[in-house]
């Protein structure tokens, strides 16, 4: 079985070797990406080169490579750091649960956010990967309240719980932030989330989620034995309207 079809969640079910492979491709891409942010800010702040021109720059043809390279471009390592934790936990979840379609979910999430921003963005330079970010937690967030999902659910709960202060920066309170590529990508999470609203992530219930229904059965056995002990009863009576036949 691939990578891409193993889907399951009972602890009684769980392929030990293939829980270790998809954990370990579900680090590699989101790895690989951190480790390129890295490489880029490091470059810059070696060699003096800036390349924020690099970025968006809205309704200018100068900033139309930035919908591709902005997000691997930082201000100063705390900027770095501040976008590279929540990526890679992300970008992992993301891998983890949704294998078979997480990559076209992630470029699309990518692109978009990068496409609107360059439409409706102020006159300046958007770098950073924090539009990326926030549109992989609201599209996690958004997805785990759609399919109802424990997991999902559990997952979203986390991302509100981390990163809940990151609902201030959708807003122009800090000019030097940009607020527009953030309040895009997670437009952007909220679309990609409800495009793949119907996507099914197969799975069978937890112990603990059966627990009701195991009540029900238990009940309903009580029930079945209760009447099979009354019917028991009623076959060794005899009827006094049967009469019975036999040799002399």
């Amino acid at each position: 079985m691939g990578l891409f079809k193993y889907y399951p969640s009972n602890p009684k079910k769980l392929d030990p070797e293939m829980e270790k492979r998809i954990f370990l491709h579900s680090l590699i891409f989101p790895a690989a990406m951190v480790l390129i942010f890295w490489i880029v800010e490091i470059f810059e702040q070696t060699t003096g080169i800036s390349l924020v021109r690099l970025g968006v720059y809205p309704l200018h043809a100068k900033g139309l490579p930035g919908i591709l390279f902005s997000p691997f471009i930082h201000s100063d390592f705390e900027h770095l750091i501040s976008n590279s934790i929540p990526f890679f936990i992300l970008m992992f979840a993301l891998i983890y649960f949704y294998r078979r379609i997480s990559y076209q979910i992630f470029l699309q999430l990518f692109f978009l956010s990068g496409i609107c921003v360059w439409f409706s963005g102020r006159e300046a330079w958007h770098i950073g990967a924090s539009g990326v970010v926030y549109a992989m937690a609201a599209f996690h967030f958004v997805s785990g309240i759609i399919r109802s999902d424990t997991r999902l659910l559990t997952l979203s709960v986390t991302v509100v719980f981390l990163y809940g202060g990151m609902v201030w920066g959708m807003f122009p309170i800090n000019p030097d932030v940009s607020w527009e590529g953030h309040l895009w990508g997670a437009i952007s999470g909220v679309v990609i989330a409800w495009r793949y609203r119907k996507y099914i992530i197969r799975r069978d219930k937890f112990d603990w989620e059966e627990e009701e229904d195991e009540e029900d059965l238990d009940k309903d056995d009580a029930e079945t034995s209760e009447e099979k002990e009354n019917s028991g009863s009623t076959e060794n009576q005899t009827p006094d309207n049967i009469s019975h036949t036999g040799q002399f």
